[in-house]
């Protein structure tokens, strides 16, 4: 997920959050989509959890039984992580851990759902490899991977303003870009999951969900 340092309250410096401003837009959204696909109870493994925002919303919104685990690997967001869900109310949220989705292990040795928003396109394509080997080993059969972003479909961009996205991307790094969602299904499917269920997202956005075979 991406934020905008400039959002910070420049008045508190000890605030460590960081705020996405796309986040309050798309939190509920994401959430309708996501809560069905959930277990009722185990741990949901978040990769690259950016701001901390929508970890702490999810959490706060799903019941207690419903364990959540904030990670990223930037030491920056994983301060405002810990910021966003340190409070009393927040005690299903596990301290954020050091995670890069591309590495051979992973600190979490299993979970019951993983999910992953706003990432595979702003990064380069061996983090969503990474994200498919690493979700396979930790999540049992039936478990749920949900991907959340902008995909192109059939080869094409399913908005103008989408293309002019990817076209920024690429010039950030020229190793990001909106992926293609029949390659980023047919990568998942290597790895073990069954076919997508798609869901179209407001904002030219798409959920994926993803059951392990």
């Amino acid at each position: 997920m991406v934020w905008e340092p400039s959002e910070q309250n420049p008045a508190d410096a000890k605030d460590a959050r960081l705020h996405a401003p796309a986040a309050a837009r798309n939190r509920e959204a994401i959430l309708n989509v996501l809560r069905p696909c959930l277990p009722p109870r185990g741990l949901v493994l978040e990769i690259a959890s950016g701001s901390g925002e929508h970890i702490a919303y999810f959490a706060a919104s799903c019941g207690e039984e419903l364990i959540w685990q904030p990670s990223d690997p930037d030491p920056g967001a994983r301060a405002s992580i810990d910021a966003w869900t340190s409070s009393p109310t927040l005690a299903n949220v596990q301290p954020v851990v050091g995670l890069h989705a591309d590495a051979a292990d992973w600190p979490i040795a299993s979970a019951d759902a993983v999910i992953c928003i706003n990432m595979i396109h702003i990064a380069p394509w061996e983090a969503a490899v990474g994200l498919m080997r690493g979700a396979a080993r930790i999540l049992p059969p039936g478990g749920v991977l949900f991907l959340y972003g902008p995909y192109r479909r059939d080869g094409r961009h399913t908005a103008p303003s989408n293309q002019a996205f990817d076209m920024s991307l690429r010039a950030r790094n020229p190793a990001w870009g909106v992926r293609d969602l029949e390659a980023v299904a047919a990568l998942a499917e290597s790895q073990g999951f069954a076919s997508p269920l798609i869901q179209e997202m407001p904002a030219n956005n798409h959920s994926l969900i993803f059951h392990r075979i």
